[in-house]
């Protein structure tokens, strides 16, 4: 089964959870998300990880419900979150699948266990592992969501991946997206630029050249951006350019560009000329 929908929504591939449950998961998740991304600009790691516990709590409650029948109210503490984890995990095989019984329980506490023990949140050791910590508990997330949807949604687990990855997860400031179109926000990025941080938000898929050229508002036929933009980032190896196809992918050299020279000079924006050289070849 291939994913086709138009606009897929995080709403839509877990319709199947009750609102209850899914409101909250769908929030803490995307405010883990959120910080996250913004931890890429100030370093705020430990506020990425601190927000997960409410996403932790928020899937475990749902699963209780779902497999028990019963669960800790929203706005009343989980008395021991690894006592309540082991009670399901040492349910019946009757009473649920292996995923929702036992991989996804400790895939939570272990999430859990990383916001509460390791460096998020705490002041001492002897090396600084926010980042990574905050990186790790980020996917540990993706794959719960992921597993969610495979399980509610009827879905293999590759095209749930899919699904989520259709749903922008990777969510940037400087990309503002409207009207089924994405627009670059920073003024001072050259159109390579724009395009390594426009097929960023989708590694997987790739970017039509049509939609590149329209979301870059690039002053030239779509000829001329092919021949100035593309084909130089191809040669530079920053990006794949499948002229057959039509469609752009960035490479593991142009995402490493993305992440060490445009992100990381995000705050250092100033200049507001679109049409400075691309980026030279390596």
């Amino acid at each position: 089964m291939s994913i086709t929908h138009s606009s897929p929504t995080l709403d839509i591939a877990l319709t199947k959870i009750p609102v209850l449950f899914r409101k909250r998961i769908i929030t803490t998740y995307l405010e883990m998300k959120k910080r996250y991304g913004e931890a890429q600009f100030d370093s705020s790691f430990d506020a990425a990880g601190l927000s997960s516990g409410k996403f932790v709590e928020s899937v475990f409650r749902f699963l209780q419900h779902h497999l028990t029948g019963t669960y800790v109210a929203f706005g009343k503490q989980i008395p021991n979150l690894a006592d309540e984890v082991r009670k399901i995990i040492q349910l019946p095989a009757a009473t649920g699948i292996e995923s929702l019984r036992i991989i996804i329980p400790r895939a939570l506490m272990f999430m859990y266990t990383v916001r509460s023990k390791r460096g998020i949140g705490h002041v001492g050791g002897d090396v600084e592992a926010n980042e990574i910590d905050a990186a790790t508990i980020i996917r540990v997330a993706d794959w719960i969501i992921c597993e969610l949807i495979r399980v509610f949604h009827n879905l293999s687990l590759e095209d749930a991946q899919l699904f989520l990855d259709a749903i922008s997860l990777r969510n940037l400031p400087e990309i503002w997206e409207v009207g089924g179109k994405k627009r670059v926000l920073r003024t001072d990025l050259a159109y390579s630029q724009q395009v390594l941080l426009l097929t960023y938000t989708d590694l997987q898929n790739g970017v039509m050249v049509e939609d590149l050229h329209l979301w870059t508002e690039y002053k030239g036929a779509i000829r001329l951006f092919k021949t100035n933009v593309l084909s130089k980032l191809h040669s530079g190896r920053f990006i794949e350019f499948d002229k057959e196809a039509g469609i752009v992918f960035l490479s593991p050299l142009g995402a490493k560009e993305v992440e060490t020279t445009i992100l990381s000079n995000s705050s250092n924006a100033a200049s507001t000329d679109k049409t400075k050289k691309p980026i030279k070849k390596r």
